[in-house]
């Protein structure tokens, strides 16, 4: 399983829990392969040229599998060169600063942004990243103009933000729900219109004044254009055993992730979600150029 980013980020982690079910209901291990770089298109490209045998797939986002298309108009792959397999979480995107920023809530925040134009940075985890449309979304929303710093994946975003190098991330609950827990850094907003069970105190964004902030995601694992159906309905099974399991279920409630409804397990599903992102996208980057 070819994860776009590199160890610890929020696809890394949905990643390794999923697998690990899933090779139980398929009777071999999987093995997670990290390939960082170009907000996922690096390991996108290696996994749409894989043997269309099965034994390759791939998790996505919204970022890799929809953005992309939009940021980087060339890629030597398009959505059709994948076959959705399923859908195996919903994520929440969250706005975290450093623990001493000079500003106690969303509002705070965003008349600070406004008073130092460009000066505030956030960080995320590359451009393309699931992290990197949560920032262009907040910023977008707020009216704020911020410096929006890339990296190879969440982790090393969110480690420079504990250490201070950067005032701020954004990032899905799964990466940096722990790190708001032991007060490393501190929540801002979710964009999500209920609260977090594990966060109970971070406020949504219409609860803290910003309604339009929305960031609520989705993972997906994906299958290079040809493979056979009889091998994605197997792969598909083995992700909704996993995902309705309860060894899954706890770890992603740990996390701040739920697993797809019962109506969401379909491979379908998941082609709709990329073919409905990439046009939403495609309308938030407008003002990138």
């Amino acid at each position: 399983m070819i994860v776009p980013f590199a160890a610890g980020g929020t696809s890394d982690v949905i990643a390794r829990v999923v697998a690990e079910e899933m090779a139980k209901s398929l009777g071999q291990p999987i093995v997670i392969e990290n390939i960082a770089g170009a907000g996922g298109s690096t390991a996108l490209t290696r996994a749409a040229r894989a043997e269309a045998d099965g034994y390759t797939i791939a998790i996505g986002n919204a970022g890799t599998s929809a953005a992309t298309y939009t940021i980087y108009p060339k890629l030597p792959f398009t959505p059709e060169s994948f076959v959705p397999i399923a859908v195996v979480a919903k994520t929440f995107g969250i706005v975290a600063l450093r623990k001493d920023f000079p500003a106690k809530n969303l509002q705070d925040f965003i008349a600070y942004a406004k008073k130092n134009p460009g000066k505030v940075n956030l960080g995320h985890a590359g451009v393309g990243s699931s992290n990197f449309l949560i920032c262009k979304s907040f910023v977008q929303a707020a009216g704020i103009d911020v410096t929006l710093v890339g990296y190879r994946g969440a982790a090393p975003a969110l480690t420079d933000a504990i250490g201070g190098q950067i005032d701020g991330v954004c990032d899905a609950a799964a990466s940096v729900s722990q790190a708001i827990d032991d007060k490393l850094v501190k929540g801002l907003v979710v964009g999500s219109t209920v609260r977090l069970a594990t966060l109970p105190d971070l406020p949504t964004s219409s609860e803290a004044g910003l309604p339009e902030f929305e960031a609520q995601g989705w993972n997906g694992l994906f299958a290079p254009k040809g493979t056979p159906p009889a091998i994605i309905a197997r792969l598909n099974a083995a992700a909704k055993t996993a995902v309705e399991g309860e060894t899954v279920k706890k770890r992603f409630h740990d996390l701040s992730t739920v697993a797809p409804d019962a109506n969401e397990h379909a491979s379908e599903v998941l082609g709709q979600l990329v073919t409905r992102d990439v046009e939403k996208y495609k309308k938030l980057l407008e003002d990138k150029k």
